[in-house]
């Protein structure tokens, strides 16, 4: 039995950077900084950060760089893969990522702060902004494929 499983609880580092593949797949990088925070055997706070480097993918690169921004609280859950490849100098290089499978954004809309989504600008409460762009009539009839996210349905 195998298993490849992370999940993290930090900040966004850096506002998210989305691009499309050569097949035209949307993917979201972005970093996430978890702290470590203890009492060293003299009594004095220590703390340590890590820095995980995430990936999302589809529809969740598209949600994670519209709503999340540096400094974001969020959750990911996913799996961690390496992928490597040489530099201009032939030096091989090694990359760990978080391939994100599921995301909770962890801020509160509403709250004060920088935090809440409904201040951000192109933030909208509308059910069209969480849909794919397709004909009002198509929407209605279309009886399988994927589930449209509806903002009722996200947990903030």
């Amino acid at each position: 039995m195998n298993l490849n499983k992370a999940m993290v609880i930090g900040n966004v580092v850096r506002d998210p950077e989305m691009r499309a593949t050569g097949n035209g797949q949307n993917v979201t990088s972005f970093s996430v900084a978890t702290n470590l925070v203890w009492k060293d055997q003299s009594g004095q706070k220590q703390e340590k950060v890590e820095f995980h480097n995430i990936v999302a993918w589809r529809r969740l690169a598209e949600i994670s760089n519209q709503y999340l921004k540096k400094g974001s609280k969020v959750y990911i859950e996913g799996r961690l893969q390496t992928r490597s490849w040489d530099d201009p100098s032939g030096v091989k290089k090694y990359r760990t990522e978080i391939i994100t499978e599921n995301m909770i954004m962890l801020d509160r809309a509403g709250s004060t702060g920088d935090s809440s989504y409904e201040n951000q600008p192109g933030f909208s409460k509308k059910q069209d902004d969480f849909s794919q762009p397709e004909p009002q009539a198509k929407k209605e009839s279309s009886g399988g494929g994927e589930e449209e996210i509806s903002i009722e349905d996200i947990p903030f």
